[in-house]
């Protein structure tokens, strides 16, 4: 009896000890996800703030970028009709999934959803490579997103199924004259490129990069944009996340390190021999 109460008092010693380090790591977890969400919302907000006065601060390599994009831009304007024959042409060959795809892909509560997962995945997981993948996105669709729908508004151009290449009502504010830019292309992009920004590898970038098209493209099948609202879309994406990006590192906001390689080498000596690994 005397050893059956000892170890009966021994297991509820250590049940009770380990419902108590549990509870002291749920509650250190509760701590740390605060924290770090707090972090990140400020740091959100403060990369907002900054895409917005960047202009001010630009230099000379800033001003021929901006130049480069407006000439790209009405390049892509005189194109703009023979765009839409192409694509309308050819929307019949285009399968179904692809433009469904491309519209649930770059609709604004879809993104923030998905936006929110990557986001959310770091944080839980305490990996602040994600952490900082997400926030870049974020950060990037709110400064773009914002443009964008000022632009819209304030450009007022017609969408190819309401008029002509031609057709502008500024601030009129109706769905059909909201064409410019595109803003399928604004958000799916910045996933894109945010999300490519993390690899090295080429292949990897490339099949990112396909699949951010994919909703900027399908807007043309559908004539839902003309070419030059994708092209500065798409543009605007690129500065944006970039400019975000830059502004991280230059505050030191995520420091992650690349995992370590473990390097293999033989070794042999008198009576021995092995492998020994150096990192």
């Amino acid at each position: 009896m005397l050893h059956f109460k000892t170890l009966l008092a021994l297991s509820s010693y250590l049940l009770f000890s380990s419902i108590s380090v549990a509870q002291e790591d749920t509650t250190a977890t509760k701590n740390r996800v605060w924290k770090q969400l707090a972090y990140d919302g400020k740091f959100t907000l403060q990369s907002v703030g900054n895409g917005f006065t960047q202009p001010l601060r630009w230099q000379k390599d800033d001003f021929i970028t901006a130049g480069g994009i407006v000439a790209g831009t009405g390049i892509l304007y005189l194109a703009d009709n023979d765009a839409r024959t192409f694509f309308q042409n050819h929307q019949n060959d285009v399968p179904q999934v692809l433009k469904e795809f491309g519209w649930y892909f770059g609709s604004p509560q879809n993104f923030f959803m998905i936006s929110a997962g990557i986001y959310g995945f770091g944080l839980i997981t305490d990996n602040e490579k994600i952490r900082h993948t997400g926030v870049l996105i974020i950060s990037s669709a709110v400064t773009s997103g914002i443009i964008q729908s000022i632009t819209k508004t304030a450009v007022g151009r017609a969408r190819p199924m309401s008029g002509n290449r031609d057709d502008f009502k500024p601030f009129d504010g109706t769905p059909g004259y909201h064409s410019f830019p595109s803003g399928h292309a604004i958000l799916s992009f910045s996933m894109a490129h945010a999300i490519a920004k993390q690899f090295d590898n080429f292949w990897v970038k490339a099949g990112i990069y396909t699949v951010g098209s994919i909703a900027p493209i399908s807007r043309l099948w559908s004539d839902a944009h003309w070419l030059s609202d994708i092209g500065l879309g798409m543009a605007i994406s690129v500065v944006v996340v970039d400019g975000v990006d830059n502004f991280m590192k230059k505050k030191n906001a995520y420091n992650y390190s690349k995992p370590k390689q473990i390097n293999w080498q033989m070794k042999a000596g008198y009576g021995t021999v092995g492998f020994v690994g150096t990192f």
